[in-house]
């Protein structure tokens, strides 16, 4: 509990090197079990985060949190997880976007809004070489929603 606690203080570091291996970790832990969801609304407070690569980490970790979300917290706030497809910054949109599906495994009422997120998102907002690998992303996404 206390190592969890100490990792999800780290997903703030401004190393982000060692921001990333805490992130590995307590995605690692939220594969196993329901430990880290208690710290769910500290992930959606860094969805607003002006560094980007802490909005990341919060997307990430929402998302491998879905399977334990039992309170539908991630219900409450889909519309501000959802604005993420179309980040700022593509990079950003990209790891919204590829974890998606598994949102959608496990909370299958939300199915059709992510979807129609999904459909309605504009990839011509960034420069020329992000925009098709957005795009496939999306369609990816889309693909892997439909077989679940």
């Amino acid at each position: 509990m206390e190592e969890v606690k100490k990792l999800v203080e780290g997903l703030l570091n401004s190393d982000n090197k060692q921001a990333y291996q805490c992130l590995k970790q307590l995605e690692s832990e939220s594969n196993l079990s329901a430990e880290v969801y208690q710290f769910f609304d500290i992930f959606v407070e860094m969805l607003s985060n002006t560094n980007s690569y802490i909005r990341t980490r919060g997307i990430i970790l929402i998302a491998a949190n879905a399977k334990w979300d039992v309170d539908h917290k991630i219900d409450e706030i889909i519309d501000l997880y959802l604005k993420h497809i179309t980040d700022d910054k593509p990079i950003t949109a990209r790891q919204c976007i590829k974890v998606l599906p598994s949102i959608v495994r496990y909370k299958p009422d939300l199915k059709l809004e992510i979807e129609n997120a999904l459909h309605r998102a504009n990839p011509t907002r960034y420069k020329d070489s992000m925009q098709l690998l957005v795009l496939k992303d999306i369609q990816k996404a889309l693909g892997d929603i439909q077989k679940l």
